[in-house]
């Protein structure tokens, strides 16, 4: 008897993507808030009052529990390559974040004229918890307490070779990625069904929305604007035609785009690396780990989202603290958890914490972020490509000097990314 193989319909897997979750939280709050009554929103908006309040006790926990053991895999890797490789990867995330903030800066006075929101945290026709202010939920620590913490155990764990408190850690990271996979992954489309409800009942809806709509877009842009300077660096480092080269990506950049997973597409990012005159060496050696550790589409997509709400609600940010968020943020990308939602989760901590993001707020970047989790891929599983190119010119097309780990070993060291079959 022959087995006959089941497709599941394409319908049943979407509704099992946390996109599909999020955009349905976002359409029933919207309707439903014309015309609940506040006291059927009440619920909704003291379940948002203790999810936030339990996100603020977890997030010191999440970056102790994500960048420590991190730290001490990378350094512990050794690996001439391997540090090249990540250095430039987080380079490249830094120009994105930095770029981001720049072209921000000059265009959203513009492009969102008039769509300001100063009451997106408390509106005055929101519906409030049933809970006081006495109910608090307190962090062990704070968030910059947390980071620094997880620096100098890192790097003293990494200097002392303190292999037994490294396991301890690596057990306490899974626990916090069981965390967020049970607990905070999914409660986030409840968690931004009623802001949105809420946000509606407040007649905010169209303003942000609309907001929305045209931040996205100019995310977007950003993204190929982004690639073109990649491969433009990349071009004259290898001198190859950087136009030619970015078309070279292209099967990986439309494979990224129905995968949205990195992971996913690793097979046709190493086709196209190849296919663009990189060292087979090379790309075995770069694509999967910098599938990984290169997030300049997130890093895009977080700053132009993060710089667009404070805009909205007329809060201007200090260079000091956004100049400590992207180079924090691109951390956090690289130990960013492999699960769906991880990285937005992961970027909580350097949203509340240094930007003083609030739940609304937050709620607001989930579903932004979700919403165009694609092009983010896409834009980062491309990068790659350039990476690889970089790394080619720079070992001369071999990795034998100085070459201390495989390429499963290094993808194994490597911190994990915010990478997995459904989400980056």
């Amino acid at each position: 008897m022959s087995q006959q193989t089941h497709t599941v319909p394409w319908w049943k897997r979407m509704t099992k993507t946390l996109l599909f979750w999020i955009v349905l939280a976002i359409v029933l709050g919207a309707i439903l808030g014309q015309f609940l009554p506040s006291w059927l929103i009440v619920p909704f908006a003291t379940f948002n009052d203790i999810f936030g309040k339990f996100l603020g006790f977890v997030v010191p926990l999440i970056i102790t529990g994500l960048v420590t053991p991190a730290i001490f895999e990378m350094g512990r890797s050794g690996g001439k390559w391997l540090l090249v490789t990540v250095l430039t990867a987080y380079c490249s995330s830094l120009l994105a974040g930095f770029g981001t903030w720049a072209l921000s800066a000059a265009l959203y006075p513009t492009l969102l004229a008039g769509q300001q929101v100063p009451d997106l945290d408390a509106p005055e026709n929101a519906v409030s918890s049933v809970l006081d202010s006495s109910f608090t939920m307190p962090p062990v620590f704070g968030v910059m307490t947390a980071l620094i913490l997880a620096f100098v155990l890192g790097l003293g764990m990494m200097a002392t070779r303190a292999e037994r408190m490294m396991n301890l850690f690596v057990e306490f990271r899974e626990i916090v990625l069981v965390v967020i996979t049970k607990a905070i992954v999914p409660l986030l489309p409840l968690h931004v069904f009623g802001i949105f409800l809420n946000m509606s009942k407040s007649g905010q809806f169209v303003d942000v929305i609309v907001a929305m709509a045209k931040v996205i877009l100019f995310a977007f842009v950003l993204t190929v604007l982004m690639l073109l300077l990649q491969f433009g660096v990349a071009g004259a480092l290898s001198k190859r035609n950087p136009l030619k080269s970015l078309w070279g990506m292209s099967d990986a950049y439309f494979t990224a785009l129905g995968t949205a997973s990195s992971a996913a597409t690793i097979p046709v990012t190493l086709r196209c690396a190849r296919k663009n005159g990189v060292t087979p060496e090379i790309a075995d050696f770069v694509i999967p780990l910098c599938a990984t550790i290169h997030l300049a589409g997130s890093m895009i997509k977080i700053t132009a989202f993060a710089l667009a709400l404070q805009y909205m609600i007329g809060i201007q940010p200090d260079a000091g603290s956004m100049i400590g968020f992207i180079f924090m943020l691109a951390i956090i990308m690289v130990a960013a958890p492999g699960v769906p939602g991880g990285a937005i989760t992961a970027a909580q901590a350097v949203l509340m914490g240094i930007l003083g993001f609030t739940e609304p707020m937050y709620g607001i970047m989930v579903a932004l972020y979700v919403a165009v989790d694609s092009f983010g891929t896409a834009t980062n599983v491309t990068g790659d490509g350039a990476i690889a190119l970089v790394v080619d010119s720079l070992a001369k097309g071999s990795l034998d000097e100085g070459k201390a780990v495989d390429t499963a070993a290094a993808v194994d060291a490597a911190p994990v990314a915010a990478d997995n079959a459904e989400l980056d």
